[in-house]
Order: C-alpha cells, then sequence, then structure tokens
C-alpha cells in the first residue's frame, strides 16, 4: 500500500503548490487526474458510487464531497482538498485544507487545530488500543479549542477496497470498539466545524456544508499500524 499512498501524497503536494486566488477547483482535479494517471494509478473517487470527479474540493462551509468548479479560489477562502488511488488492486487516501491567499485568525486556526487532532489521532494508533482511543483524542483536541466535530461522516479501514471495515468516528469515548492489531490499515481523518456540529447534504446528493454556515477544515492520513506503533503511510517526503 505504500505505492499508492506515495501517489496521493505527490499528487497533494503538488496541489499545495498551486493554490492561490483566482485558480479553479476544476483545473485542480484535472491536475490530479494526470498525475494519477502518469503514476499508473486510477482516480479512486471518480464513478465511486457515481462521485463524478477525481477530486473532492469543499471550499469554506463545505466539509467534505464538494464538486469542483470552474468558479475561481479567492483570498480568504480555505479549501478541503480529498484524493485517492487505486494502484495493482490497493487503495491510498488522504487530505489536507489549505487557506487561499490571506486568511482569517480564526480560519488559520482551524485549520491548525484540525491537523493537529489528526495527529493526536494517530498517536493512539497502536497495537492494542482500542479503536474508540483515536476518536477520543482527535475530539478531546478540537473541543478543548472551542471547534466542533462533524458525527455525520467518519473515517476508515482501507486496503483492497476504499472503504472497509471499521469505521473510524472523530468522536467518542475511549477503551471502546475493536483491539487493534499490526497490518491493519486505517484511513484517519477529523472533519472540525468552525461553530456547530451539524451538517447537511445539498441537491447534489454529495456536498455536506455546515449547518450554520460555519468553516470546516478536514485531514486525513492513510495509517498502517505496526508493532512499532503508527507508520503514516500518505506523508510526502
Amino acid at each position: 500500500m505504500r505505492v499508492p499512498c506515495k501517489i496521493v501524497a505527490e499528487t497533494l503536494e503538488l496541489l499545495r503548490q498551486k493554490i492561490q486566488p483566482g485558480v479553479t477547483t476544476s483545473a485542480l482535479d484535472q491536475i490530479a487526474e494526470k498525475h494519477a494517471s502518469k503514476s499508473n494509478a486510477v482516480p479512486a473517487f471518480k464513478g465511486y458510487s457515481g462521485y463524478p470527479f477525481s477530486l473532492c474540493c469543499s471550499v469554506n462551509d463545505q466539509v467534505v464531497h464538494g464538486f469542483p468548479t470552474t468558479e475561481e479560489l479567492r483570498p480568504g477562502d480555505i479549501v478541503s482538498i480529498d484524493f485517492g488511488v487505486v494502484y495493482d488492486g490497493f487503495y491510498g487516501d488522504a487530505a489536507i485544507t489549505l487557506a487561499v491567499g490571506s486568511v482569517s485568525n480564526d480560519a488559520l486556526m482551524l485549520i491548525k487545530v484540525t491537523e493537529e487532532a489528526l495527529y493526536k489521532g494517530i498517536e493512539k494508533a497502536t497495537a492494542r488500543n482500542n479503536l474508540s482511543d483515536i476518536s477520543a483524542a482527535v475530539q478531546a483536541h478540537a473541543e478543548k479549542s472551542g471547534f466542533s466535530v462533524v458525527r455525520e461522516f467518519v473515517g476508515h479501514g482501507i486496503g483492497r477496497s476504499l472503504h472497509e471495515s471499521p469505521q473510524v468516528p472523530n468522536f467518542g469515548k475511549p477503551g471502546r470498539g475493536v483491539k487493534l492489531k499490526p497490518g491493519m490499515v486505517l484511513a484517519i481523518e477529523p472533519m472540525i466545524n468552525q461553530k456547530g456540529p451539524g451538517v447537511k447534504v445539498l441537491s447534489d446528493g454529495w456536498t455536506a456544508v455546515t449547518l450554520d454556515g460555519g468553516l470546516s477544515a478536514h485531514f486525513e492520513h492513510t495509517v498502517a499500524i505496526t508493532e512499532n506503533g503508527p507508520e503514516i503511510l500518505t506523508v510526502f517526503s
């Protein structure tokens, strides 16, 4: 799984370098698809349950599964980019949230805390811990900073399928759920809201937005559980 995860990490780094006012998320989608093709991989999302794009691009109050569009990104926007590929029958999946130009301090703090919450969760992805130890760590870090955790969407196991058991919520009490074992691979992905946790799905059947119009951020890594602790497979190096 290191190969598809490396391709995902490379793609997200390419996209990170392209983020600036005036860029369209449709252009980002094309860049991602081309890099996957160049790497002999197939975008994991395109065609998945009918999803029509290679990339999920969620801007400002969009939580996840936003459609790429021809609308230009503006200074002050934040954009969450989620990408996955399949290579030789195995999947990789990761997400980042990026600032477009100069953004508010509140937006910067939301991005910072969401990424930190991801790593707090990853720290608990160790053999013999319970699955909910990850969830509790994410929730505690987000909420102590004054933000809220999305309940409707969760992380997941990943391997020969994009979404496998177990689900990995970003909330809950520690010490519950399956025991983690070496060889398991999880996509851990906090989705954190600036205001309340409520979300709704728009009429396109995919795009989830915050109920109160507050900003939302999303970070994700594919993480392998090993005897020596968690190994982040989608880190760019």
